[in-house]
């Protein structure tokens, strides 16, 4: 077998980046409590799994010895792991909901001023004219409006102005550390897995597929550094409410089918060689 396609050989060069990637990571599950071993039992799980769904040949049935075989794991462990069907991840029924009414109060025009940005509502209005009765109404059935305004205020999604209309809070746009965990971690999972889904796809296909690209600047000050961050953030903003308003458009005439789509940003910033690890980026 020669050198180049020799898979030990192949992962070699994915040890340096790979230990990049894990690094945060692994602080977070230290400061969370999540030892090394619970978290070999749970890579276990999904080195099987993956093998067991993701690297079947055409035709042929998936066996112990083949799973074994790629995951290098024994053929005892591989036949107890077997079997836990392809992992789902569901959302959470509260999050599902705020995230299509708030989804729809940003991109909807009948909610949204000339600025494109969402516009206090009443509680209630006539026909014809835009409410929150009207907005949650719009998206769901299954639970009052009433119901929703205080789950929000309660939460510092929304609060009333000084005419008693309801105003999108800035922090419905972001699951923050003391409000919803579960909101929180739930776009963990899905942000990062997609993120660094179509970053994996892009190195193994022929061709990258996915856009996956960013813009970094090395040995700036903090002044400038905070400036760019603050920059970055209002730019990303743009983005998104533009790419929701055009998507959110777009869904009225679609019929409907098994595809999803993400489109997401991300601004980081550090002093060098403390949060992010030792090494020093490259600077391309």
């Amino acid at each position: 077998m020669s050198q180049s396609s020799d898979p030990s050989q192949e992962g070699q060069g994915l040890h340096a980046p790979l230990a990049r990637l894990l690094r945060p990571l692994v602080r977070l599950l230290v400061a969370r409590g999540i030892t090394f071993p619970s978290l070999t039992d749970l890579l276990r799980e999904i080195y099987v799994n993956v093998a067991e769904y993701d690297f079947t040949l055409p035709g042929k049935e998936q066996t112990d010895s083949r799973v074994s075989l790629l995951t290098g794991i024994h053929r005892k462990e591989v036949r107890r792991l077997r079997g836990a069907g392809a992992p789902v991840s569901a959302v959470p029924a509260t999050l599902s909901r705020t995230s299509r009414i708030v989804a729809r109060w940003i991109a909807d025009p009948a909610f949204t001023g000339r600025d494109g940005q969402p516009l206090p509502l009443p509680r209630t209005a006539e026909a014809g004219h835009p409410s929150f009765e009207g907005l949650v109404a719009g998206v769901t059935r299954d639970v009052r409006p009433r119901a929703v305004l205080d789950e929000w205020l309660d939460r510092g999604l929304v609060f009333a102005d000084g005419q008693d209309r309801i105003v999108l809070a800035e922090s419905a746009y972001i699951p923050r550390a003391d409000g919803n965990a579960d909101a929180q971690l739930y776009y963990f999972g899905r942000n990062l897995h997609d993120h660094v889904a179509a970053a994996a796809t892009n190195i193994m296909a022929p061709n990258p597929r996915f856009m996956e690209r960013a813009v970094h600047y090395d040995g700036l000050s903090e002044e400038l550094a905070t400036k760019l961050e603050l920059r970055a953030r209002e730019l990303a903003m743009e983005a998104l409410a533009q790419a929701n308003r055009e998507a959110h458009a777009a869904c009225d005439s679609d019929p409907g089918g098994p595809h999803r789509w993400n489109f997401g940003v991300y601004v980081y910033r550090e002093k060098e060689g403390q949060a992010g690890g030792a090494e020093r980026p490259d600077g391309r």
